[in-house]
């Protein structure tokens, strides 16, 4: 009920009116049956842009700390994702990988929209990094499509630290759902999911048009936080 409230009452309009989104290919999107949507993930308003321009629902695996945060700030954005329906994502190590797997399992298992960002978490830079194989573990175990889509302009909305997003128009863009029932019963594969999961990466960044880095972002964003402690050692 929350969620069917804040997007047709109270947040949906409120965000299709600021920032005015083109919708490209939102006919890809299946009006009926389990689909994972997978994007990239350039801005923490992603997580309220998309849901806003779909017919249907759609349940995002989100990343656990929005759920544990401190003060009250904490709370009300807990409240708020898991009122939405949001599900807590630990992604501290490989049993909770496999409990995030499970968790999206059912969600499609009720033949629902899955909604997954394969980079694992948002670029600090604007480029499209490697995807994780988590978003092919799902799609071949449930035998579900994967639609692709690519945010642009969020990054310009909301990068990463800044609190207040600048009020402009983004586009979302949809592409063609990705069959991959050619891979049936092969989810244990290693190999496979990597190919799996290159392959939807590549339909993310033919719809984005970013720089593509063949890293996880998570390596970069620690490298390059560590070079800024490194710098600002050297200058004390």
């Amino acid at each position: 009920m929350f969620y069917l409230l804040l997007k047709h009452v109270f947040l949906g309009p409120l965000l299709r009116l600021l920032f005015r989104p083109r919708i490209e290919g939102l006919e890809y999107v299946p009006e009926e049956g389990a689909a994972i949507v997978a994007g990239n993930h350039l801005s923490f308003s992603d997580h309220f842009l998309m849901p806003a321009v779909l017919r249907r629902r759609i349940t995002f695996l989100a990343k656990a700390e929005y759920f544990t945060g401190p003060g009250l700030k904490g709370r009300l954005t807990a409240f708020f994702f898991r009122s939405a329906g949001q599900i807590p994502v630990d992604r501290s190590g490989k049993e909770a990988g496999r409990a995030a797997l499970r968790e999206g399992l059912e969600v499609l298992s009720r033949g629902e929209l899955l909604g997954i960002y394969p980079e694992g978490t948002r670029s600090h830079d604007g480029r499209l990094y490697k995807g994780k194989v988590g978003v092919a573990a799902m799609a071949l175990g449930a035998g579900v499509p994967v639609v692709p889509c690519a945010m642009v302009g969020t990054f310009e909305v909301q990068p990463p630290g800044r609190k207040i997003p600048r009020i402009r128009r983004v586009t979302i863009r949809f592409g063609r759902p990705l069959d991959f029932s050619r891979y049936a019963g092969m989810e244990g594969e290693r190999a496979v999911l990597r190919a799996v999961t290159d392959e939807i990466m590549y339909a993310i960044l033919e719809l984005s048009g970013q720089e593509y880095v063949d890293r996880y972002a998570a390596e970069v964003k620690a490298e390059a936080e560590e070079a800024r402690k490194t710098a600002r050692r050297r200058t004390r």
